[in-house]
């Protein structure tokens, strides 16, 4: 067994503090660092650079478009990447899937991020898409697959519903810190999540306590909090 840790954050296009949201990725560790909302605007590339290098990851997948990345650590090898712009609605912000394929100790895995709608039609649609483009991923390149992301729905849902159904839902299945995510100065909601394969074995998953991260940065950051997931991959 590899063990992985995911971590997923919507970083509000560092409008806040990215010195704090530096803090708080250092502080988990993670070996992959899944983003939702990372600049997109004027020199876009440079202030993901910068991100990932506070971080101390790299860019493993991710373009302008949508404001998703992909980061891994040093230690993680990207096998390949690709990314896909979902159907478009009328007046909504276009929404897409960053894909990394990712090494780490010898064992090759998907890592996926994603930002659904906030209009349920949408959601929902996307949300078929991104299974079907994950599941295409899943057999081009013979590796279990983790997407992480902003679902802007909680559980129960029908989007949260179809991907727990399909993948795992690794909070709900090894409850591990605190539940909410969103929002960072009064979290109530859960609507970030990490999803898993069936055969990825879920240690603990959700918003990491004061053990693990700054949590008092958590407000200065950005307006969700972090979600992270210690897992573990059969070779």
């Amino acid at each position: 067994m590899t063990s992985l840790r995911v971590m997923s954050y919507n970083v509000r296009s560092l409008r806040d503090d990215p010195a704090a949201v530096a803090r708080v990725v250092r502080a988990v560790r993670p070996d992959v660092l899944c983003l939702q909302e990372v600049p997109r605007f004027r020199g876009w590339r440079g202030k993901r650079r910068r991100l990932a290098r506070d971080c101390g990851t790299a860019v493993a997948a991710g373009r302008r478009a949508c404001g998703l990345a992909v980061f891994a650590a040093p230690h993680v090898r990207r096998a390949a990447r690709e990314f896909h712009l979902l159907s478009p609605e009328r007046g909504l912000h276009r929404r897409a899937l960053a894909i990394a394929v990712l090494e780490i100790g010898g064992t090759r895995f998907v890592a996926a991020s994603t930002h659904l709608d906030l209009a349920a039609e949408p959601r929902l649609r996307h949300v078929r898409e991104v299974l079907d483009l994950l599941d295409r991923a899943r057999e081009r390149y013979g590796a279990p697959v983790v997407l992480a992301g902003d679902v802007n729905e909680e559980p129960g849902g029908p989007a949260w519903s179809l991907l727990a159904d399909r993948l795992r839902d690794g909070h709900a299945v090894a409850p591990a810190g605190e539940t909410p995510t969103f929002s960072a100065r009064n979290p109530r909601r859960r609507i970030d999540g990490i999803f898993a394969d069936p055969d990825v074995d879920v240690a603990g998953c959700g918003v990491p306590g004061d053990e693990v991260a700054p949590t008092a940065d958590y407000t200065a950051a950005t307006d969700h909090r972090p979600v992270m997931a210690d897992l573990r991959l059969r070779s």
